[in-house]
């Protein structure tokens, strides 16, 4: 189970070349409870076409201790029992999220984070914006998932690299698993690295990745008042792209008031309303996406 939001996270598995890696830590808890908890994850690595892999990691990347240290302190209650605190259980992610951010800051990779509730289209629209993009950006996409690669078998289907983690019962990606991920999939100098998160509003928001611009997703499917029931999620996303509108006629789905409900947690919200189906809206999301690669080679 993991310690941070308490979801079963004991294997990830990364959709890459053939080399095993393992790392984990154990937490005594006091002796009241009767009993010790460890929490770690592996990576079992298998081969993936196009990844260009010659087995040799970037400096950046590849200096990494694997036991996970946090940070204890012990205090006493009125009742005499010793507990133990954890000061802060995603230190160690922090680490490693801003050690992804320098080496894409170094490569001038715009990386982009894609978050939302199962369903709400953030594969189709990656295809669209794959194909479309085609010539103008590069890219390459890491895939988080519980099981299958589906995902990445649609992205790889695009001409586009990637690489898919399974996370097993864990539900997000964190810091640890896109730096290996980085590790294998060596995105090209000035492009555009889509890392879609596993399906869910609540724990991804946690864990910075490393990545630039948080992007949440929704669709007019789901409630308008999903921004203010997972506001953490929202608070902590920079664009929100408005998915599915050529269901509009058919759903009880209230534009803007979904849109309100999102500046009520985050008024710095920028908003892109579009359908993957009918291609309407996208040219806005495609213009956007240019002019932040733009800027990125400008500085």
């Amino acid at each position: 189970m993991c310690i941070t939001c308490g979801c079963g996270a004991p294997e990830s598995r990364t959709n890459l070349h053939h080399h095993s890696h393992t790392h984990g830590h154990d937490h005594d808890h006091a002796p009241d409870h009767g009993h010790a908890h460890a929490h770690g994850h592996s990576h079992g690595i298998t081969g993936v076409a196009g990844s260009g892999h010659s087995g040799q990691h970037d400096d950046h990347l590849d200096h990494h201790d694997n036991q996970h240290h946090h940070t204890h302190e012990t205090v006493q209650d009125t009742g005499g029992r010793l507990l133990q605190l954890e000061r802060d259980v995603l230190y160690e992610n922090k680490l490693l999220a801003e050690r992804n951010r320098g080496y894409c800051d170094a490569k001038g990779i715009l990386a982009l984070n894609l978050v939302s509730s199962p369903g709400s289209g953030k594969t189709q629209l990656l295809e669209r914006t794959l194909t479309d993009l085609k010539g103008e950006l590069n890219f390459a996409v890491i895939e988080g998932d519980q099981h299958t690669s589906n995902d990445a078998d649609r992205i790889r289907a695009t001409g586009t690299p990637a690489v898919q983690i399974n996370t097993g019962k864990g539900c997000h990606l964190d810091a640890h698993m896109v730096l290996h991920a980085l590790q294998e999939l060596k995105p090209a100098e000035n492009s555009v690295l889509f890392i879609e998160n596993v399906g869910n509003l609540v724990c991804p928001a946690m864990f910075d990745l490393g990545e630039e611009v948080r992007v949440v997703i929704m669709s007019v499917t789901e409630g308008d008042d999903k921004p203010v029931k997972y506001p953490d999620m929202f608070h902590s996303s920079a664009v929100c792209v408005i998915n599915k509108t050529d269901l509009l006629p058919y759903v009880p789905f209230d534009l803007e008031k979904a849109k309100a409900n999102a500046r009520k947690v985050n008024p710095k919200l920028i908003f892109f309303e579009l359908s993957c189906t009918s291609g309407e809206g996208l040219d806005s999301w495609y213009s956007w996406l240019c002019s932040k690669m733009q800027q990125k080679k400008d500085n």
